[in-house]
């Protein structure tokens, strides 16, 4: 069918099928342009344009777009900076905005500046435009971070803040994970040290649609080991000494780093004298010469020493501290048994607790020395093989023990105060520091004292007389009963033979009874002398304790302390006997009596 000829109005042919696709062709481009006729109605009017005029009109509206898509990376000028957000023109139909901080690394950021963003969305629920600088950045790096990866090749980071379970490194401009098993070769104490500090990592774990980078500096530093750890291998050596850093510092020592390997430098081959830490000697960085003491690859462990490159304080001590030497130090413990102190780095003595004071009875050092105090001592003894000196305070001064005899000749009549009472005896203090023993032999001269307590009690101020002094063996005897007069000397006078009195039977014998006649004299009543009408083989057959008897004189013998009485009567009323049968005595324990 032949084409159909039509006139233009400029005076050309056009067939019909050309016709129709011009007019969709004009169609199209009217709904392309149609979104204009809301913001600018007074421009668009069909009637007024040709279709040249559409065509020109339609590239200069596809230039604007053509090279817009969502997705992409595009380059925005600033046009306004809030307080929390920063408004973009990336020459489109509408402004787009991020927030602020995404420009972090932008802090002279400016009105006009021209940065590139991701183009997440044309336009939102609100007709903006949706913008990222942070996902620009991230889809800027990714490439190098991917190649990175996939090459085992190391990056730069920085550590920024910590986090749960790490740090965010900052990689390329994104963040990264920095696990906190992956930070060093060993638990790091304070991370917070490590934060703006630049290393090399390794990325172990990527994730883009996730943008997750975990990264490690642990595999590199134990690549470096490796490396370092081999060469040491072969030239490290026993006895060497090689210069390291000091890395980490604990309460049992410090680790070394010997150049790729870490070396252990415990805290008692630090110095010859005595330290409380490790700090007190060496800090964390510290560069130092240190001897190989020990090497065992196969649990991985070097043994350091650093007192071992300083001479052998103990070489020629005994030359340098000679017995009886009076020599100053200061307490650096205390022990139950004394305390040590130290005459100079490396060399300790100890002041046994016996060889602190003469005259006191010291219970603990700590009562006489505290740590750190500095005293004045004696050589009693030194031992340089077993590393030792024997030192004596009490030494620094005269034995008082010495001129007690000059003091207190015996017969000295003295006053003191009873400071402990024991089954034996008391003791009384002659001067501070100072006791003698008062025996309970030496209480009375009349009564048998079966406890110190029924003469004195702790605190009474008694008169006593010195009976002897041991100086050697720091023993002072003492009479109590040597103060007064002896009533043995007058006791004939007033109880001649013959006196009638009364008693009452305080312990007996095997050979009698004693019995309390008063004014603490005690006689005796032998077996023989019991009232009895039959032959009686003890005298608990007829008498008890506590029991009361008339009596009369039949012997008195000052030289023996002896009085001996017989019975003459028994009183009608009389305690009731024990229940429990009174003890008996054997004659032998018993001084002063006879049958």
């Amino acid at each position: 069918m032949p084409e159909l000829e039509t006139t233009t109005s400029t005076g050309g042919t056009m067939t019909q099928a050309k016709r129709d696709l011009q007019r969709e062709k004009r169609d199209a481009q009217r709904a392309q342009l149609r979104p204009l006729i809301n913001r600018r109605p007074e421009l668009y009017d069909e009637d007024d344009y040709s279709s040249d005029e559409y065509d020109r009109m339609m590239e200069l509206y596809n230039g604007t777009l053509a090279s817009i898509d969502e997705g992409e990376i595009v380059k925005s000028r600033v046009l306004e900076i809030r307080d929390n957000m920063v408004v973009l023109d990336i020459g489109f139909k509408s402004e787009g905005t991020i927030p602020l901080e995404e420009f972090k690394d932008h802090p002279d950021l400016k009105i006009g500046d021209e940065v590139e963003v991701l183009l997440e969305h044309l336009e939102d629920q609100e007709g903006s435009v949706v913008l990222s600088k942070k996902k620009a950045d991230f889809m800027r790096v990714w490439e190098r971070i991917r190649v990175a990866y996939e090459s085992d090749q190391p990056v730069e980071g920085t550590l920024v803040k910590k986090i749960k379970g790490g740090v965010v490194v900052d990689l390329m401009g994104v963040d990264a994970f920095l696990p906190g098993s992956q930070i060093a070769l060993r638990r790091v104490p304070n991370i917070d040290e490590l934060l703006g500090q630049k290393y090399e990592f390794k990325i172990i774990k990527l994730n883009k649609r996730r943008r997750n980078i975990v990264v490690s500096r642990r595999v590199i530093l134990e690549q470096e080991r490796a490396g370092k750890r081999e060469k040491l291998m072969k030239d490290l050596a026993k006895d060497q000494v090689r210069k390291g850093v000091v890395k980490n510092i604990t309460d049992f020592g410090a680790f070394i780093d010997l150049g790729g390997v870490d070396g252990l430098l415990h805290i008692t081959d630090m110095s010859w004298g005595r330290i409380s830490h490790p700090s007190e000697l060496v800090q964390i960085g510290q560069e130092l010469e240190v001897k190989v003491l020990d090497i065992d690859w196969e649990r991985e462990r070097i043994s350091l020493g650093l007192k071992q490159l300083q001479s052998y304080p103990w070489k020629d001590v005994a030359e340098k501290y000679p017995v009886g030497t009076r020599v100053q130090g200061k307490v650096v413990s205390i022990t139950n048994y004394g305390a040590f102190i130290e005459l100079e780095p490396g060399i300790e003595g100890l002041v046994h607790i016996s060889e602190m004071s003469w005259t006191r009875n010291v219970r603990h050092p700590s009562k006489l020395v505290s740590i750190g105090e500095a005293i004045e001592a004696v050589v009693l003894k030194v031992d340089p093989n077993e590393e030792k000196i024997s030192l004596g305070m009490k030494q620094t001064e005269q034995d008082p023990w010495m001129v007690l005899p000059l003091k207190y000749p015996v017969g000295t009549r003295i006053n003191g105060k009873v400071r402990n009472l024991t089954s034996f005896g008391a003791f009384v203090e002659i001067e501070p520091g100072i006791d003698g023993l008062i025996h309970i032999s030496d209480m009375s001269w009349t009564k048998r004292v079966q406890h110190p307590s029924e003469v004195v009690k702790k605190g009474d101020a008694v008169d006593v007389v010195i009976l002897n002094i041991d100086s050697d063996n720091k023993r002072i005897s003492l009479g109590l009963k040597q103060a007064e007069e002896d009533p043995w000397l007058r006791i004939g006078e007033t109880y001649p033979v013959g006196t009638e009195l009364s008693g009452k039977v305080v312990r007996l014998m095997d050979k009698g009874v004693v019995v309390d006649i008063g004014n603490d004299i005690e006689g005796f009543v032998p077996i023989s002398q019991l009232p009895t009408t039959k032959a009686i083989t003890s005298p608990a057959d007829v008498a008890y304790e506590g029991m009361n008897f008339d009596m009369r004189v039949l012997e008195v013998d000052p030289i023996h302390r002896r009085i001996v009485l017989t019975v003459t009567n028994i009183p009608a009323e009389q305690p009731p006997r024990p229940e429990t049968p009174s003890k008996i005595i054997p004659m032998e324990e018993e001084q002063g009596l006879g049958a």
